[in-house]
């Protein structure tokens, strides 16, 4: 069970929601022929080809977490900040998440990599029909906490990012209730690279309100 509070124009609520189905969408960015030559990049150093763009995978919803501390296999996984879709009945809400990913497994298969990690989801939410019509003036940032240092690690805009309507309309049909949908995420500064703690952000600049979230990560030993 997740706890969430939304905030509308009238105020917020307090929502428990239980988990359905979680779907993560990859490759979401809207300029496909720069999708397509960073697929080859990924290519030639391991990372499988994704069978569609954008492409969904599917996860367990025991992967949803809101800990403030994640416990993960091994010294190379890494988290990434997201909007996240979260359908509470008939209404689609807006949150941010992190899919954290285990680098060393992406380069055997990339939905086994998602599956390895938990998925970190923050307990704000937004009407996304309050935002959809801004959604490419919203910013995401993350931060992360490297060899004792917090460092930036993602910053940009939404425009580059499919928005939750096209991204639905080509997952194929409408999201059932109790369905949590990560939605992409932006470039790393200085590269993709572990850390041991990670904060994000998701800056709503024309209603003038931020949502935030952040947790630790400790790293289990691999025993073979």
């Amino acid at each position: 069970m997740l706890q969430f509070d939304l905030h509308t124009r009238e105020g917020t609520s307090p929502i428990a929601f239980a988990p359905a189905a979680l779907i993560v969408a990859g490759w979401t960015g809207r300029d496909e022929a720069a999708l397509r030559h960073h697929i080859e990049e990924l290519a030639a150093i391991g990372v499988p080809r994704p069978s569609s763009v954008p492409v969904f995978y599917r996860n367990s919803v025991l992967n949803l977490t809101q800990a403030p501390a994640l416990e993960v296999l091994g010294p190379d996984t890494s988290g990434e900040v997201e909007p996240v879709i979260v359908a509470l009945g008939d209404r689609l809400c807006l949150t941010l998440g992190s899919d954290h990913t285990d680098r060393k497994a992406e380069t055997q298969g990339i939905a086994l990599s998602k599956q390895l990690c938990a998925k970190p989801v923050g307990r704000g939410l937004w009407a996304l029909d309050d935002v959809a019509g801004h959604w490419d003036q919203l910013k995401l940032r993350s931060f992360a906490t490297i060899n004792g240092q917090r460092v930036a690690y993602q910053d940009g805009t939404l425009a580059g990012m499919r928005p939750p309507a096209d991204l639905i309309a080509r997952y194929g049909h409408a999201l059932a209730p109790h369905t949590v949908m990560y939605c992409g995420t932006l470039a790393a500064i200085g590269g993709i690279r572990p850390a041991t703690r990670f904060e994000m952000e998701l800056e709503d600049p024309v209603l003038g309100r931020t949502l935030t979230h952040a947790y630790d990560i400790g790293v289990l030993p691999v025993v073979s």
